[in-house]
């Protein structure tokens, strides 16, 4: 399927309902990324105006001697006052005085399946920040919790994903409640801190689930556009050219990437990409959060 999401401010389109992602993957069929069926157009959601086109090794001393776990994310104390804001019109960042306007955002979501501490290893090592969001069924057992608190201790803030990537719009509210608060309280108890962002499945909110997610103080957030699910992307190479060079690349960009094995390949050059271009890369800890959650 061809996809290309354009959130445009404003926009009044058709609500779409969005197809589900099992078995688009050439990985061992994780099937776990969020593929709305179509990405030329913006897409409302059916309930929210949101919408959606949405997923070690060792440690190794570095040239002084220290290991991976000494080197820190940039800004991990959070800063007095937050210098980037939310627009829900395009799902995108606006600077909040004088912060830098051209400025985006990474996220990694699905994580953490197969290679999201390696992704996590990589920013790391070039000071890139980023959201990962997680599913509970990739957090269940004891190995994959400390996966989830390797990459955590890496200073890398933990979103919410749902627990089954279940499509919200289809289930009740109490199945709402349960696919939310269970991440939550799993990833509170292995890292200490609840999410303070919350990400639905296939960008498919509901009036319950934006309730919810407020009353735990989390921001919501959609994105502004991704790739890495369409078979002519799932190449380091190729993710990478589009990521840097598509239209849809503006400033406060919210970019949507998974934990797949060519979205691991292409996270340098996208990193190197973005900077190249003049981005800065939005530390997520001056994010506005909600009142509740400041």
């Amino acid at each position: 399927m061809k996809l290309r999401l354009n959130w445009i401010a404003g926009a009044a389109l058709t609500a779409l309902l969005l197809g589900g992602c099992s078995g688009q993957e050439n990985e061992e069929n994780s099937g776990k990324d969020d593929v709305p069926d179509r990405q030329d157009e913006q897409v409302e959601e059916k309930a929210d105006n949101g919408g959606a086109n949405e997923d070690m090794s060792e440690e190794s001393a570095g040239e002084n001697g220290e290991s991976d776990k000494d080197k820190q994310v940039p800004a991990a104390a959070e800063p007095a006052e937050p210098l980037y804001e939310l627009n829900e019109a395009t799902w995108s960042f606006q600077p909040i005085g004088d912060a830098d306007p051209k400025a985006a955002l990474l996220t990694i979501d699905d994580a953490p399946d197969k290679h999201a501490l390696e992704m996590a290893k990589t920013l790391k090592e070039l000071e890139a920040p980023a959201i990962f969001f997680v599913n509970g069924h990739f957090i269940d057992t004891d190995e994959e919790k400390a996966v989830l608190k390797e990459i955590h201790e890496m200073g890398f803030p933990i979103g919410n994903h749902t627990m089954t990537h279940a499509d919200l719009q289809q289930i009740s509210e109490e199945a709402q409640r349960e696919e939310i608060l269970g991440v939550n309280e799993i990833v509170e108890q292995v890292t200490g801190e609840k999410p303070r962002y919350f990400r639905a499945p296939f960008g498919q909110n509901t009036d319950f689930s934006r309730r919810l997610a407020a009353d735990e103080g989390m921001l919501l957030m959609n994105w502004t556009y991704g790739y890495d699910w369409e078979p002519k992307y799932q190449n380091g190479e190729a993710l990478a050219d589009i990521m840097l060079n598509t239209e849809y690349l503006n400033n406060g960009a919210n970019l949507l990437m998974h934990d797949r094995e060519w979205t691991a390949a292409a996270l340098p050059k996208i990193v190197q990409g973005l900077r190249d271009k003049g981005f800065k890369l939005i530390d997520p800890a001056s994010i506005k959060l909600p009142e509740t959650a400041e």
